[in-house]
């Protein structure tokens, strides 16, 4: 990816005393894939408005290839936008709906004609063209909608939750075909939900929003396995956070006690310089636990099987420590029918890599 073709600096947006986005500076590359990632209220379509000229900012820039367009109206803006409702004039045909953009911009017929039949062939919808929108599924009229934003080839793609009316099914088909047009063609893209699977399955990187600031930025690799703060972590799929207090300090690992155990084990730590004697959440991800490891392990700790419970591809173990049963866990693996089978009640041991935990600042 090249230089940014999006850029805010100190972008910012108040609602009487309420601050829906703090001052923001964000880069976003030409052909990305950025996700704003984070719960309700949390500033990311609040921001995503701010880019679609949707809304004015109290202050800072956005510039698009290089052009202030900060206070510029949504159509001086290089941009196509896609919607969670689909929007598609429901008296034209799909070739008519796709049309559209470029007969406002005056574009003419034959190149009108050309386009339109390149986006369908892209989104796989060319039998479709005369069709109308009530004749078209969910997915249907979403791919529409895309080609519809597509054929006038913006610089930058907005989508604010474009999948959220689908069924699960759908939207994992959805996501697939999203990200090979995306692949095909070149276009940055900046993309908003709440669906933590859905940014990690799409993004190069996703921005997690958290109280109108940026929380981290990052690959889905950076925030799931190197979160830098407890919300990230708790977040950004399922995880264990722990009570624990840093025992030693080894370069980038520290030791760790929970709950004043001591010689629990050891972690990473991300974004932080720890002291011995204080007191980090330590983050285990449930797939990172082994259980009853015939190696030995420098990081472990004894628990009692409270429950089982098989979700399908996965088997989950929920457990307490047995030298303080306030602390719980959950450990995960792969289902398997001729695997391992535990008890109720029995004690098992767990275990993990360092580098497979971090220590977070509370």
């Amino acid at each position: 990816m090249s230089s940014a073709n999006l850029k805010i600096s100190k972008l910012c947006k108040r609602y009487g005393d309420f601050v829906a986005l703090a001052p923001t500076d964000l880069d976003v590359a030409q052909g990305e894939f950025l996700t704003l990632l984070g719960p309700s209220g949390s500033g990311k379509t609040t921001l995503l408005s701010l880019i679609a000229g949707l809304a004015q900012p109290d202050g800072g820039q956005v510039l698009i290839n290089g052009v202030d367009v900060t206070y510029g109206a949504p159509y001086e803006r290089d941009i196509g936008m896609v919607f969670q409702n689909y929007a598609l004039f429901p008296h034209m045909t799909v070739a008519q709906n796709i049309a559209f953009p470029l007969q406002m911009r005056k574009v003419d017929g034959a190149a009108v004609r050309k386009r339109v039949a390149e986006v369908l062939e892209m989104v796989h919808l060319p039998q479709l063209a005369q069709r109308l929108p009530r004749e078209l599924s969910g997915g249907q009229q979403q791919r529409i909608a895309l080609a519809r934003c597509m054929v006038y080839r913006p610089s930058i793609i907005l989508m604010d939750e474009p999948l959220g009316a689908l069924d699960k099914k759908l939207r994992d088909h959805m996501q697939l075909e999203i990200k090979r047009i995306h692949r095909e063609l070149g276009t940055t893209i900046v993309y908003v939900t709440h669906d933590q699977e859905e940014a990690m399955t799409m993004s190069d990187r996703i921005c997690l929003m958290n109280g109108g600031a940026i929380e981290q930025l990052g690959t889905p690799a950076d925030l799931y396995f190197r979160p830098r703060t407890v919300f990230v972590a708790d977040f950004l799929g399922e995880s264990n956070l722990l009570d624990a207090v840093v025992t030693h300090l080894d370069g980038d690992q520290v030791g760790v006690s929970v709950r004043g155990q001591a010689g629990i084990g050891r972690a990473t730590v991300n974004g932080h310089a720890p002291r011995i004697g204080q007191k980090v959440k330590l983050m285990l991800r449930p797939q990172n636990l082994r259980v009853n490891a015939s190696e030995p392990a420098d990081s472990q700790i004894a628990c009692q099987l409270r429950d089982i419970m098989v979700t399908g591809s996965l088997t989950k173990l929920y457990l307490a420590a047995t030298a303080d049963a306030g602390t719980s866990l959950v450990a995960s693996y792969p289902t398997c029918q001729l695997g391992q089978h535990y008890e109720i009640g029995q004690t098992l041991g767990l275990s993990w890599h360092a580098a497979d935990a971090v220590a977070l600042a509370e």
